[in-house]
């Protein structure tokens, strides 16, 4: 079972997890941002394309989508680990692999185009990875806040409880977790049979 929980807590399974959940978001949505290329890039348009289509937007719609679908995929390391520092940092770099092979194929294979659009591009890169870094270090110190106020509340809880059966012997003053018939410091009578107090020796 240990094994297991620490499986998922790895980087590397985090990641292949974010980047499949992206795959399927841009599958299923059908989402597209054309883009245009060399000639000479023929062969490998499909793959920059691809990459395109999860980093990139042309339109509000696509700013919203893509924003949105980065802040969901967000959210597995936030919930994962409880420090903002690894949250984001491990959405910074799921964030950055894309981004990286996309604009190297992008310059490698469509050298005039990605020379009048790299500008566009990279400063929505930019807007995008500073988005995913407030939203991890925001949504993980929430997270941080309501768990340490549910401790909190439970631990005043138990305190309440211990409260509740603590009782001082009336006579020499010695307090006891439990509730006691006879104190064991003077032999006084704490409770009867009733439970109600009492103030004899035996």
């Amino acid at each position: 079972m240990m094994k297991i929980k620490n499986l998922f807590k790895s980087k590397l399974m985090i990641f292949c997890i974010q980047i499949l959940i992206l795959i399927i978001f841009i599958s299923i949505s059908n989402y597209k941002l054309q883009i245009d290329f060399d000639p000479s890039a023929s062969e490998q348009q499909f793959i920059i394309q691809f990459l395109a289509n999860i980093i990139l937007y042309n339109n509000s719609f696509g700013f919203v989508y893509i924003n949105l679908t980065w802040i969901i995929v967000s959210l597995i390391p936030i919930l994962i680990f409880s420090d903002y520092k690894k949250a984001y940092s491990m959405n910074l770099t799921t964030f950055f692999f894309p981004n990286f092979f996309f604009y190297v194929f992008y310059w490698r294979y469509s050298e005039i185009y990605f020379t009048s659009i790299f500008p566009t591009f990279i400063i929505e890169s930019i807007i995008l990875g500073i988005t995913i870094a407030f939203t991890s270090i925001g949504l993980s110190l929430i997270l941080n806040f309501i768990k340490s106020s549910i401790i909190k509340t439970k631990v005043e809880n138990v305190e309440q409880i211990e409260h509740l059966n603590t009782i001082e012997c009336p006579k020499c003053g010695i307090k006891f977790n439990s509730i006691p018939k006879y104190c064991f410091n003077c032999n006084n009578l704490i409770t009867n049979e009733l439970g109600e107090s009492g103030g004899k020796e035996k």
